[in-house]
């Protein structure tokens, strides 16, 4: 049998960044939806929060997995279930990029904590902001496509 523990801190925002999910109401909702949604695809998603216009997920792996066919089916699901319900005014869409890294084992609590307490911390920095303070601090850059 195997046991396979790969942990990943996955970010993806809406479309253009629009604060669709701009109640707390919402976001638990749809927070709720993801985690749920996740167990039935068999995706261990230790954690979900984010604020409103992004979304952050701690997985781990499975040993068939990878993180594009997670991202995908836990994007993909999401948006047609906000739209299929109407959770939102306008069409609901996910921006097809998204962020992701490892995380090892000792760090997990710490990562747990930042994501449970998304609303407390972009109300001191915004995301966009926050995005391009750690792109720097790491010396990353965004890859252009050809």
């Amino acid at each position: 049998m195997s046991w396979v523990r790969v942990y990943i801190h996955m970010v993806f925002s809406t479309k253009k960044r629009i604060p669709f999910l701009n109640s707390t109401e919402l976001r638990k909702q749809v927070f709720q939806h993801i985690k749920k949604n996740a167990e039935e695809k068999d995706i261990w998603l230790d954690c979900v929060n984010g604020w409103q216009e992004h979304a952050h997920c701690l997985i781990s792996l499975g040993k068939e997995q990878t993180i594009s066919q997670v991202a995908q089916l836990i994007k993909g699901e999401s948006s047609f279930w906000i739209n299929k319900n109407k959770l939102t005014k306008n069409k609901f869409v996910w921006q097809d990029d998204y962020w992701a890294v490892g995380v090892s084992e000792r760090h997990l609590k710490s990562v747990r904590n930042y994501i449970h307490k998304q609303e407390n911390h972009h109300s001191k920095i915004n995301f966009t902001n926050e995005v391009n303070e750690f792109m720097e601090k790491h010396g990353w850059s965004y890859i252009k496509e050809k």
